[in-house]
């Protein structure tokens, strides 16, 4: 069980809530602080004092006052104008990811909303209501607008209560309205309150959500594209001294030293290493730590920064005593479009070496003496094609990386009139950063695919060698799962099969 205060959430609980159902519960000593700050919102919505988005409109609209007794009304106005998203919904281990981080963020005790409603928010992820998201739509400022909006729609209600403007969940593994998802459950949908409309929809929270579990596939993936790497190397018959820890330690790059220490340990006892006697390698294998490295180095940053976040009162004002709600911008997710663009950059490298170490692999002038396009032997070729479409998908995806690893961060429209001038664009580079993270998992899996393969005919040909002891354990692996088969067959299904287990980190050996 999870406990949230506000302060203490961790990439990891986050993730074994969104995935693995793990119940979550608000920690009481977060409690007292909930309730002051939802009484000092409270007192000001009932004071002549004009205070953005308790007593006043939103946006543009942040000069027109609002009387107190349509408080409740501006509320739900704002949810039901901003629940606007488009496109496919999100995955639902994004929504619940982002249904607790923004309960967490509600529980630091800024934000002035009652405690039932952070509670109402748990046990829709413990019942597992999971409202329909659509995935596009938002600009990260204000913060996830959008999204959080259908998010609303599904938790509260209005006096009218009128299922048309539920929204949408899945509950028990049916579509439904949010009313009806709400009720089977028996949660209760409540009229909102002074401010609880801006607590609710403002802050980058899917795309916080989403960095977590790019995060969180990205370590799956930097350690299995060292296994890959490993397994493409004696393959190869690749030259070691390139891993030689005195040459990484010259340059005293963290990541860098550690790549270079997982290939010597995953290729201990290995016969195939310096069998060709080549001086060097081509730089996919040479420099694999110079390459993977930063990716390594680059996601322990983005996991500062992100942990941080869904630790972050995020929406606007933030309440901190009584008459004291300080208007500012922590709903903006510049931040995390940042991050993601910066793991974007690391993901798509990582793919990018290793699809250049399958076209190794598959190339009769570079593979050290193995058939072209792996065929199982030379004289099968022309009748079968061997590996050559699965380096084609892996190029075709690593091109695709390319395209996607350009900043999102660097591109804003004005929106409001004017009023929000200058905009994060973090939900778009969160979803392309997962959009990598997904293709460099399928780029992995077909080197794993082909670097097994070789090492099968390596094997038959020359039944001397002996591999490495961590190439042999990721071997076995994926033969316990995927058979050798010699001539053409389905591919598909069979690396789809690796996919799943790279995304799953049976492949990513990280006790080497």
């Amino acid at each position: 069980m999870i406990a949230i205060d506000g302060k203490n959430l961790t990439i990891d609980q986050v993730v074994r809530a969104a995935q693995n159902n793990v119940k979550v519960v608000l920690a009481p000593e977060a409690i007292p602080a909930i309730d002051r700050a939802h009484a000092w919102v409270c007192e000001i919505s009932q004071g002549e004092k004009a205070v953005y988005g308790i007593n006043t409109g939103f946006g543009i609209f942040s000069d027109r006052p609002i009387n107190h007794t349509k408080i409740a009304a501006l509320n739900r106005n704002l949810i039901l104008s901003h629940a606007v998203g488009t496109g496919p919904d999100f995955l639902p281990e994004i929504t619940r990811a982002a249904i607790l981080i923004r309960a967490n963020t509600l529980a630091a005790g800024h934000s002035g909303i009652r405690t039932v409603l952070i509670e109402n928010l748990l046990q829709m992820l413990n019942k597992n209501v999971t409202p329909c998201i659509p995935s596009q739509g938002s600009l990260g400022s204000s913060g996830d607008l959008a999204p959080l909006s259908h998010l609303a729609l599904v938790l509260t209600t209005d006096e009218d209560d009128r299922e048309e403007d539920s929204g949408f969940a899945i509950y028990q593994g049916q579509r439904m309205s949010g009313k009806a998802a709400m009720a089977a459950s028996q949660i209760e949908r409540l009229p909102l309150k002074a401010k609880e409309g801006l607590a609710l929809n403002n802050g980058a929270t899917f795309s916080a959500a989403i960095a977590v579990l790019v995060c969180d596939l990205a370590e799956t993936l930097i350690l299995t594209a060292e296994v890959a790497a490993a397994a493409s190397l004696e393959a190869l018959l690749g030259a070691s001294a390139a891993f030689d820890p005195r040459l990484h330690q010259s340059r005293n790059q963290i990541g860098q030293i550690e790549v270079a220490r997982r290939i010597r340990s995953l290729t201990t006892e290995s016969t195939l290493l310096n069998a060709a006697g080549r001086v060097q390698d081509a730089y996919s294998l040479r420099c694999a730590p110079q390459v993977q490295g930063p990716a390594r180095d680059t996601l322990e940053f983005v996991k500062q920064i992100v942990t941080r976040e869904i630790n972050a009162a995020t929406d606007n004002p933030l309440i901190f005593g009584a008459g004291e709600a300080i208007s500012g911008g922590n709903f903006h997710g510049e931040v995390v479009g940042m991050m993601m663009d910066y793991l974007k950059i690391a993901l798509a490298e990582l793919g990018a070496i290793s699809e250049r170490r399958t076209f190794q692999l598959t190339d009769v002038k570079m593979n050290a003496g193995l058939p072209s396009m792996l065929v199982d032997h030379p004289e099968a070729a022309g009748l079968n094609s061997g590996m050559m479409m699965p380096q084609y998908t892996a190029a075709s995806l690593t091109l695709e990386n390319q395209h996607l690893s350009t900043p999102d961060s660097i591109n804003s429209l004005p929106t409001s009139g004017g009023k929000e001038d200058h905009n994060a664009n973090s939900l778009t580079a969160a979803r392309h950063a997962l959009m990598i993270a997904e293709n460099a998992a399928h780029i992995l899996a077909v080197e794993l695919y082909s670097a097994v393969r070789a090492l099968d005919i390596r094997m038959r040909d020359e039944p001397a060698y002996k591999m490495g002891i961590g190439v042999a354990e990721a071997y076995q692996r994926i033969r316990d799962q995927v058979p050798y088969q010699p001539g053409d067959a389905w591919w598909y299904p069979e690396i789809e099969v690796v996919k799943e287990m790279v995304k799953a980190g049976d492949l990513a050996l990280g006790n080497f």
